[in-house]
């Protein structure tokens, strides 16, 4: 892991050293400048030493200067990529460094190198022969890649900090994207909360020719839902077989590092599995494992975490976290936060980020089994759903909507109110508006109140419909899987794992994002996803004999924060919504109160205004 950034324009060596002094903490190992170069590039690189610790500095060129790269990620197939380049006549100068591939395999296979990669990455490659430069972000967009263009300069990084370090970066915010993080809860791509900047989206390349300014966006992989007839003919102890056999492989090369490699360890299934793989491939002995534990029992799994690590002998290494860790870690947390990301779940990931780059650099972590394999808790929600507005007329429906309302208010981890209150409001509109509706900070109607403007909400959860729409030949349970990698995944969860990691300079690899396991994946008919409410069926066949039985039964939790509680209980730092509007004050007395729920937009709306505190130098 590491931070990247740069710019095509007039040289400015302080801005580029500013630029990368902004991205310390994403590469502590050392830092690389290409100032004022060919055709007025400017490079820059923070470094986090992983691989080839003593040959992989950047940014790197090749022995005639025509490429050069600048690169954030990990390649977990690079050895492969250089046998095959090898056999090509290429001659390597590094003993194994991934960055080095990259730089060759470019010239060997340009836009054909992406196609081949396993792992994750966010690059610039500048190429003087074609008098191009190219930017890239993997298939799931693990790793950030921000990017503003005026007539005068092209800018990129990693960070929004960082690019702001360049003084033709806009300031002002963009109010489409904060509708959009009231809307979603985080601020989808390519929009950013900077006018002007633009997240490069998931799986694409940027081109810009350097002899006329002009540039390019071009899609070079989605992940889409194809239901094989063959695979569903198959015996189902046979394709968790190969689930397992998949699994194994990507764990196995995650696992490929020069420093420490540990695991994370919540005790559901997903970190279960992926740590009692990494073990049985390293030994107990060369693998450490981390949880932490919450002094409140709802939202505590670190039992479950204990009781794994003591059946597969795991060194495991709990931390104690308590309420007042968490309040006192949050200033620090969203002052360094990126952009805003409404997810409370970036506290306690932070501080097990925090606690497990004490002893290792590198953890492996169960991100993306819950989008790819129907984990989450709306999956099961589809099939009622659609019988709900089959049998309940819309008069009905409101009368339910008023009564189930008036529930008191629970905030104990998931209560069935939070959960029928949730799932109703999305019950009045389309099927296609349903995800965005159950998981939104604020509906259309309460953004409208906010705002004190009409909001138009085919316009509000735009790419949500896109998402769903976009294999029309699909199931519901598909079309979420769409929705979840699309949106959640890459602008929630991911973006989640790699500001909380990157903030204590720890890389997080996620084997369930292997390009190998997920078109495998893609392939299998949800019903082996999903099967009487049973979400992840399939990893559970997989995992009867690797984990024990209460580990594999387990209910989907999680990595909750009682925020609602926070809220009621007025131990909050509300200093910075002192001048807040009057839906501020209103949903805060609701929520004080116990006639509502509504942590999701307090939540949202602190974190916000912490971030407009702190972009005003506050």
């Amino acid at each position: 892991m590491c931070g990247i950034a740069g710019f095509v324009g007039p040289a400015d060596p302080g801005a580029l050293k500013a630029m990368a002094d902004a991205m310390l903490h994403r590469g502590p190992d050392g830092e690389g400048l290409l100032p004022d170069g060919p055709d007025r590039v400017h490079l820059a690189h923070r470094r986090l030493a992983i691989l080839d610790i003593a040959g992989g500095q950047q940014p790197m060129l090749t022995d005639d200067e025509a490429l050069s790269i600048v690169f954030n990620g990990e390649i977990y197939n690079f050895r492969e990529l250089r046998q095959e380049l090898e056999r090509c006549g290429a001659r390597f100068r590094s003993d194994h460094s991934d960055t080095e591939v990259l730089l060759l395999g470019w010239r060997e296979w340009g836009m054909q190198l992406f196609d081949r990669l396993n792992g994750m990455w966010a690059l610039a490659i500048h190429d003087r022969r074609k008098r191009q430069l190219i930017l890239a972000r993997d298939r799931f967009g693990k790793k950030p890649l921000y990017y503003h263009r005026s007539r005068e300069i092209f800018a990129f990084a990693s960070e929004l900090s960082a690019l702001r370090m360049h003084p033709a970066t806009p300031r002002s915010w963009n109010p489409i994207a904060v509708r959009k993080y009231f809307a979603y809860g985080f601020i989808p791509a390519p929009h950013s909360l900077l006018d002007g900047v633009h997240k490069l989206p998931a799986g694409h390349t940027l081109t810009l020719n350097l002899s006329d300014s002009s540039s390019r966006i071009d899609r070079c992989w989605q992940y889409l839902p194809a239901p094989d007839a063959d695979l569903a003919a198959r015996p189902s102890a046979e394709l968790a077989e190969q689930l397992l056999s998949l699994l194994d492989a990507a764990v196995a090369r995650r696992l490929v590092a020069d420093v420490p490699v540990g695991a994370f360890l919540s005790g559901g299934i997903d970190s279960s599995t992926i740590a009692a793989l990494a073990i049985a491939q390293l030994g107990a002995d060369r693998l450490k494992t981390f949880s932490i534990a919450f002094a409140d029992s709802d939202f505590d799994e670190s039992p479950y975490a204990r009781h794994l690590a003591d059946q597969i002998g795991a060194a495991h290494r709990v931390e104690s976290c308590s309420t007042q860790d968490l309040y006192d870690a949050l200033p620090e947390i969203l002052r360094r936060l990126d952009e805003p990301l409404a997810d409370a779940s970036l506290l306690p990931t932070y501080l097990l980020c925090k606690y497990a780059r004490r002893e290792v650099t590198v953890a492996l972590g169960g991100d993306g089994a819950d989008e790819l394999l129907a984990g989450y808790d709306p999956f099961r929600a589809l099939s009622p759903a659609r019988a709900y507005q089959r049998l309940v007329p819309g008069l009905v429906h409101r009368g339910i909507e008023a009564v189930i309302s008036r529930l008191p208010v629970s905030h104990r981890y998931m209560s069935l109110d939070f959960k029928l209150k949730r799932t109703l409001r999305g019950m009045g509109q389309s099927p296609r508006l349903w995800l965005p509706l159950w998981m939104s900070p604020v509906t259309p109607r309460e953004l409208g109140e906010l705002l004190n403007e009409p909001v138009d909400t085919e316009a509000l959860y735009s790419e949500a419909i896109t998402a769903w729409e976009r294999s029309p030949e699909a199931n519901d349970v598909d079309r979420s899987i769409c929705f979840y990698i699309d949106l959640y995944l890459q602008d929630d969860i991911l973006t989640k794992v790699d500001r909380a990691s990157m903030m204590n300079s720890l890389e997080v690899r996620s084997p369930f994002l292997d390009i190998d396991l997920v078109n495998f994946l893609r392939r299998l008919p949800s019903t082996l996803k999903l099967r009487r409410g049973v979400g992840k069926w399939l990893l559970r066949q997989a995992t009867r004999d690797l984990l024990p039985q209460q580990i594999i039964q387990r209910s989907k939790q999680g990595f909750a924060v009682p925020v609602g509680r926070w809220f009621q209980q007025g131990v909050l730092p509300l200093a910075e919504t002192a001048d807040a509007s009057p839906f501020w004050h209103q949903q805060l007395a609701e929520h004080r109160a116990g006639k509502a729920d509504h942590r999701l937009y307090l939540w949202s709306q602190l974190v916000l205004n912490t971030a407009r505190s702190h972009s005003m130098g506050h």
